[in-house]
């Protein structure tokens, strides 16, 4: 995990071009001018490997290198639905192409720069960048915006939203294509002494995303901290928030804004580094006794002496989905906890995978006796379980469990409704061909 965003070599490569004083003021276009630049730009936009539907060009003018004294012809380019374009005609080599909004960035003395685009379809920069935001799938009305400048290989620009927020910084292509991948970060995962920052917003605003997040999660914290973590190498961002109750947790976001996981920083020791502004030693204790409590009021007799918090599925939006490790057993199981407390369920670990999870606590074999008392209700009492295997659940929502008999011979399909969990008949391997295959399971696959 770093703890900061993109390091790009970032610079205004406009600076020189625009310090000819033929490009000293937007004026009038004329209409020599446009024909100039209709004629000449769709070329250099075809050689430049530029995204644009041509509305409009113009001429602006010749270009003059102080240092090798080469020329070059300098073009505006209006695009229909994206942000407007600079192209500087350079002899002998392909054309460099900046963006309008580049042009309009002021030099290092805060001066406007000299080269900015004039056409009537360039007027609006924000509607131009609006099309990246939208291909980079994060909800952003842009509000403000500043160009960065672009490398080779990509183009940085920082932006405010109308929704509110920290700011992102918004990289594409260079020249900027819609066509290409389109990534917000949000300003938060940048250092203020990186050359890539964020200056439109503060880090107060920044953080205050996290508030956004908690809600999300459900979680009953009163936020009294907040902290940046860091980016994970699938540019998963991580926060960490301190509750006013003294509980705190990790929160991971996903690349689009959306929060993806809440851990408890009792849980969080291998996110860079677990938490800092929590207990988290303390946190442990109190968590073990909070999911003994409820795994208990779900009918699970466990002792929690340890756990682990795993995903949620569609089907357990808004809910806690943790393993359980017992210290009073040797099995463990699968909590899966609702805000309110009523209808929590604990799934222990030899029936967890009928419903989309797996033990790793635990040994499996700690709950083959589970399985045991399954065959023996259904009359099948001469088994004990010796091996198992989760073989999956059908589309009418049946679950099925193959299980070894620990005498060698031929042991069982166990097919289990979901709702609520319970075992409905064992099967015969030499009959259960037809589910998903059959049995595989050493010594299951013979001939009955």
């Amino acid at each position: 995990m770093r703890a900061a965003g993109i390091g790009l070599a970032i610079g205004l490569l406009l600076a020189t071009a625009a310090s000819s004083p033929a490009f000293a003021a937007k004026g009038e276009v004329t209409k020599e001018q446009r024909a100039k630049g209709m004629a000449a730009v769709p070329d250099l936009l075809t050689q430049a490997n530029a995204q644009c539907q041509l509305a409009d060009a113009r001429l602006i003018g010749e270009s003059v290198d102080p240092k090798t004294k080469a020329k070059s012809q300098l073009y505006e380019a209006a695009c229909t639905g994206a942000e407007g374009l600079i192209i500087d005609e350079v002899p002998g080599a392909p054309p460099l192409v900046f963006t309008c909004a580049e042009a309009a960035t002021p030099g290092p003395d805060g001066k406007p720069g000299g080269t900015q685009c004039a056409l009537p379809g360039n007027s609006n920069p924000e509607a131009g960048l609006q099309p990246f935001v939208v291909v980079a799938g994060t909800p952003c009305t842009i509000d403000k915006y500043r160009a960065l400048g672009h490398s080779e290989s990509a183009t940085l620009f920082e932006l405010v939203c109308r929704e509110g927020g920290g700011g992102y910084i918004m990289q594409t292509s260079a020249p900027p294509r819609t066509d290409k991948p389109v990534t917000l970060n949000p300003c938060v995962g940048y250092a203020d002494s990186g050359n890539v920052k964020c200056i439109l917003t503060d880090r107060a605003t920044q953080l205050a995303a996290v508030d956004r997040l908690v809600a999300e999660s459900g979680k009953p914290c009163a936020v009294k901290d907040r902290a940046f973590v860091g980016v994970s190498k699938t540019n998963d961002m991580y926060y960490e928030v301190a509750c006013q109750d003294g509980k705190g947790y990790m929160l991971e976001q996903l690349p689009n804004g959306k929060l993806s996981r809440t851990v408890d920083c009792a849980a969080a020791d291998s996110i860079g580094g677990g938490c800092k502004l929590t207990d988290a030693r303390q946190a442990k204790t109190e968590q073990n006794s909070l999911y003994t409590r409820l795994a208990r009021k779900a009918g699970f007799a466990c002792d929690v002496s340890g756990y682990a918090p795993l995903p949620n599925s569609a089907a357990n939006q808004g809910k806690e989905v943790v393993e359980l490790a017992c210290s009073n057993r040797p099995d463990g199981g699968v909590a899966i906890f609702t805000p309110s407390e009523v209808g929590s369920a604990v799934y222990d670990c030899a029936h967890s995978e009928l419903v989309g999870y797996r033990c790793s606590l635990s040994k499996p074999a700690a709950a083959y006796p589970k399985l045991t008392a399954d065959l023996k209700a259904l009359g099948k009492g001469t088994c004990t379980v010796a091996s198992a295997r989760a073989v999956g659940v059908s589309a009418n929502q049946t679950g099925y469990v193959e299980v070894g008999c620990s005498d060698g011979l031929q042991g069982y399909m166990i097919e289990y409704a979901l709702t609520p969990l319970r075992a409905k008949t064992a099967i015969v391997c030499s009959d259960a061909r037809g589910i998903n295959g059959g049995c595989t399971l050493p010594g299951n696959n013979k001939k009955g």
